[in-house]
């Protein structure tokens, strides 16, 4: 049995994933790679940017917090064995095992990691919510942007 590894990043106000990274094994570059992209992503945001986390390795890396500081980015981290803190990353790891994973036999990494890609964009564009209203989390988003 071999493990994949998802480092994703998530927008609180409508729980979209705006950047992930996936790999065979844990790594430091995976993580900055998806960090760079919500970086990116974010960019044009009024308001003071936060990221929360869990308190795992790769978001205590002097790289990660460092990155964060440039650009002036406040960064959260849960508080030591307390899973309620990242109780919203928690969520959708579960949402994703359950529709995706559980009872489903993958047969490379490739063909999880596919499987992975093709979720996220499906929860990301189709999957609703009853706290957005009924709307997926991109519908809600541009609904705001209209507004």
């Amino acid at each position: 049995m071999h493990k994949l590894y998802l480092d994703p990043f998530m927008d609180m106000c409508n729980g979209e994933i705006i950047s992930f990274g996936i790999a065979p094994q844990p790594s430091a570059k995976n993580v900055m790679d998806a960090l760079e992209q919500a970086i990116t992503i974010t960019a044009d945001c009024p308001y003071r940017r936060t990221f929360h986390s869990d308190q795992g390795w790769a978001y205590q890396m002097k790289a990660y917090s460092h990155r964060l500081k440039e650009e002036r980015i406040f960064q959260s981290m849960s508080r030591k064995g307390n899973c309620y803190d990242n109780s919203v990353m928690e969520n959708f790891f579960g949402l994703l095992k359950q529709e995706i994973y559980y009872g489903v036999v993958y047969y490379s990494y490739e063909e999880l990691k596919s499987e992975i890609k093709r979720y996220i964009k499906y929860y990301n564009e189709q999957r609703i919510k009853e706290k957005l209203g009924w709307m997926s989390p991109v519908q809600y988003r541009l609904s705001l942007l209209a507004a």
